[in-house]
């Protein structure tokens, strides 16, 4: 596949937006936009966007956010607030999808803090949204999930962690502080988005593994708890990324989702 740029105003400022599709003249298939990590890219995700296309008979859009990838990268003097992932689902994705002259309502297929920008999209335009798959979403800040943000920073700090990123941003220290910075604010340990949830109408898939070491599997049954209609995938012997711990059930799953909700359209 072939990344592309596309350029959005946003904080002020052009931004520029990388972005890579699949199977992008199969303008009659249901579009899935893939949304990234906390410290993910479209190349952090490897062929796993492709391999579900395929198996769901989808087109894809992935795209690296403000300040991952080889998008523009975050201003060294800017500082994310906890109101960062909404200002993503309320003002860049919004953008994009105008960029791109994406009319078609689109189904989103969020990781990490991509699942919450997903969620927070999904609560916002009700009526913009085909539906959703969310995995390993975050709606609440845990102790549990902190501590594992602080040992990537110690990571990032005295081990081979920056190096590893490096191969995946343009930008690498605009990619991990831009993301740890914020999660370890003490403001940020209240940030919760369960009020926001009931607002959701979409069809939702919400997806976790049973070893997540960002999150407890709370997070997911919180969605569920706020929005009847979600279905719940807890995969057993797998961690916070399923897409590459158990990427054949997260396909299987997020195929069977797609295929049955979208044949009620």
């Amino acid at each position: 596949m072939t990344v592309e740029f596309t350029t959005i105003a946003w904080s002020g400022r052009p931004v520029r937006i990388e972005h890579e599709w699949h199977g992008r003249d199969r303008t009659d298939r249901p579009l899935v936009v893939f949304l990234h990590e906390g410290l993910g890219s479209v190349a952090m995700w490897k062929d796993f966007p492709a391999a579900l296309c395929e198996a769901a008979d989808v087109r894809g859009l992935v795209y690296s956010r403000p300040g991952y990838g080889r998008s523009s990268p975050r201003p060294p003097a800017e500082r994310w607030r906890p109101d960062f992932m909404h200002r993503q689902a309320h003002e860049v994705l919004p953008a994009l999808l105008g960029a791109l002259r994406i009319e078609q309502p689109p189904w989103l297929f969020g990781h990490s803090d991509g699942g919450s920008i997903a969620l927070l999209y999904a609560a916002r335009f009700p009526q913009a949204l085909a539906g959703a798959i969310v995995v390993a979403p975050h709606i609440f800040t845990e102790p549990f999930g902190l501590a594992s943000i602080r040992q990537a920073r110690d990571a990032y700090a005295t081990g081979d962690l920056k190096r590893r990123l490096a191969r995946y941003h343009d930008d690498v220290d605009s990619a991990f502080r831009g993301w740890n910075d914020i999660w370890l604010d003490p403001a940020f340990e209240a940030w919760n988005i369960e009020a926001e949830l009931p607002a959701i109408t979409c069809p939702l898939l919400a997806v976790q593994g049973v070893d997540d070491e960002y999150g407890t599997l709370a997070q997911i049954r919180g969605v569920a708890a706020a929005v009847p209609q979600t279905e719940l995938e807890e995969i057993p012997s797998c961690g916070h990324s399923p897409h590459r711990d158990q990427p054949q059930a997260l396909v299987q799953a997020a195929r069977a989702f797609l295929q049955r909700n979208h044949a009620k359209a």
